[in-house]
């Protein structure tokens, strides 16, 4: 008889890389990047989806890792906050967090910097309206947020000049 705590091969392909690991079908997505795939720059906050600290982009489209199983992110592609830089160049937004001093204790930074870099990357010009309505989905205690618009706005004034 199979129970709840078999556990299950499952190759997860998260930053292009591939972890094959052997897990509980109830593991969370979060907990495995963590544990398992040693990537610990997803972060767990409230473990109900709320406050969005563990927010990654699963196929492109962010999704709260403490409500996805691991076993369903099986044949997507994961991208968590430690694909962002390349070595020690700092992708823009990272930049533009410290430039702009977007973060003070960095709790919820991952998940919001992957939050925006999903909405960037499908529309590189939102408006500010735009980027009030994304950023509304993640908490931080710490900020009040102008800080972390004026990021986005910066790096977003930036990807248009580029385009």
């Amino acid at each position: 008889m199979t129970g709840i705590t078999d556990k299950t091969d499952v190759t997860l392909n998260v930053n292009s890389q591939t972890y094959p690991v052997r897990i509980e079908p109830r593991k969370t997505l979060a907990d495995a990047l963590r544990e398992d795939c040693g990537l610990t720059g997803t972060h767990v906050g409230c473990e109900h989806g709320v406050c969005g600290a563990c927010t990654v982009l699963v196929d492109g489209e962010p999704v709260r890792s403490c409500l996805m199983f691991a076993i369903q992110a099986q044949g997507h592609e994961v991208r968590t906050v430690e694909d962002l830089a390349d070595g020690d160049r700092l992708h823009p937004l990272q930049q533009a967090f410290i430039d702009n001093h977007a973060l003070q204790c960095g709790f919820c930074t991952p998940g919001f910097l992957m939050l925006i870099v999903g909405a960037l990357e499908k529309n590189p010009d939102l408006s500010d309206e735009e980027i009030v309505d994304v950023l509304s989905s993640n908490l931080c205690r710490c900020t009040g947020y102008q800080n972390i618009i004026k990021a986005v706005q910066s790096v977003r004034t930036k990807m248009t000049a580029a385009a």
